[in-house]
């Protein structure tokens, strides 16, 4: 229990992390990530503040306590957006090696969403058995 509990943070603070680093970053450095969004990529740039701010918003509700069916949603949105990055990449023909740096954010990601589900089925046996 107190393993499932310490392996969730550990997951969860270093993908939210990196997930609100990437969102502030599209923000406080906009011609970095029109370089590499809209030139190399090809996506308008107005595409970039919306990933930032539903990547910050996903880490916002990740974080709040409660609303399960809001999680779902983010960690559904983060999956979402490292798929499509990920799918990016491949698509202009990136190096398999830079492909592989998302193999980390994917890992953090199921590793997160798999805990917080262990997390959550003892809190519902421990309420239900009181």
């Amino acid at each position: 229990m107190k393993k499932d509990k310490i392996w969730y943070w550990i997951f969860t603070g270093l993908l939210l992390a990196l997930m609100l680093f990437s969102g502030v970053s599209a923000f406080l450095n906009p011609q970095a990530s029109i370089d590499l969004i809209s030139t190399q990529l090809g996506y308008p740039k107005y595409i970039i503040a919306f990933l930032s701010v539903a990547k910050i918003l996903a880490v916002i509700a990740i974080l709040v306590p409660g609303f399960p069916r809001l999680k779902e949603w983010a960690y559904a949105g983060l999956f979402f957006d490292l798929a499509g990055a990920f799918y990016s990449g491949i698509a202009i023909g990136s190096p398999a090696a830079g492909s592989a740096f998302f193999l980390i954010f994917f890992v953090l990601l199921f590793g997160s969403y798999i805990f917080y589900h262990r997390k959550q089925k003892v809190t519902t046996t421990a309420a239900s058995a009181r």
